[in-house]
């Protein structure tokens, strides 16, 4: 008897398998994980307070890397001494397009007596470097993308040179 059972339970189950309603919404939803456990969206960090005019992007910067005159930063600045001299990294966010930023750091690179090594744009975001002529000099690279709110979020990298 109990052969007989575990004989028509195999045979239930194998029926059962081979039956299709035609729908794959429920093996989709059976294949997600649980809500729970679906990573939610980072919240972008909050601005700190607006900076008036251009002032260095931290404290003893070359005079090209400034923050952009309405710059929000979003971090503290990254400092470090490497083999090129001291530089940095900030990021922070203005009100301006991604055009403009770049072209106020083409500007100021460029017045401080950097050349242009790179330019790029891919999609709405813009990328710029600048450096010295000599090896191990100074050095500058901005990247800019479109803000969700509107705008542009910013990172901004330097080195001052030996």
């Amino acid at each position: 008897m109990k052969r007989g059972m575990a004989i028509v339970a195999v045979i239930a189950t194998a029926g059962m398998a081979g039956c299709d309603d035609g729908s794959d919404a429920a093996e989709a939803a059976l294949r997600q994980p649980p809500v729970a456990a679906r990573a939610a969206p980072t919240p972008a960090p909050a601005p700190m307070a607006p900076k008036a005019s251009a002032s260095p992007a931290a404290p003893g910067a070359p005079a090209f890397a400034v923050l952009y005159p309405d710059a929000a930063p979003t971090t503290e600045p990254t400092l470090a001494d490497g083999p090129s001299g001291p530089g940095g990294l900030t990021t922070f966010v203005t009100e301006a397009s991604p055009e403009e930023v770049v072209a106020f750091y083409r500007q100021r690179a460029e017045a401080e007596g950097l050349s242009s090594v790179m330019a790029m744009n891919q999609g709405d975001a813009q990328a710029y470097g600048a450096a010295s002529s000599q090896a191990d000099g100074p050095s500058l690279q901005v990247v800019a993308s479109p803000a969700p709110e509107g705008g542009a979020n910013v990172q901004l990298s330097w080195s001052a040179g030996q």
